[in-house]
């Protein structure tokens, strides 16, 4: 029988957890440039919500990523004198 080769994995999960969450994003993105540390930000939501998500992301011909950066900005505005 042959060997079977180690599974490659697409990532690892991080050693380091806070290291990790403030570690650069390896491409910046459009926009983005003059923001060292990105935040990401995971959410639950059910099957047929994030479909609907999708399909309205691409009715009007942007990103899901970017329709909820829109939608939070508008709803969660920055304050006067606040860093944003």
């Amino acid at each position: 029988m042959s060997e079977h080769s180690p599974k490659r994995r697409f990532a690892s999960r991080p050693g380091d957890a806070e290291s990790w969450i403030k570690a650069p994003e390896r491409h910046a993105r459009q926009g983005q440039a003059g923001e060292a540390f990105p935040a990401r930000l995971t959410i639950d939501v059910t099957a047929d919500m994030r479909g609907r998500i999708k399909i309205a992301a691409f009715q009007r011909g942007q990103t899901v990523a970017d329709m909820l950066r829109e939608l939070f900005e508008r709803e969660f505005p920055s304050q006067s004198g606040e860093a944003s």
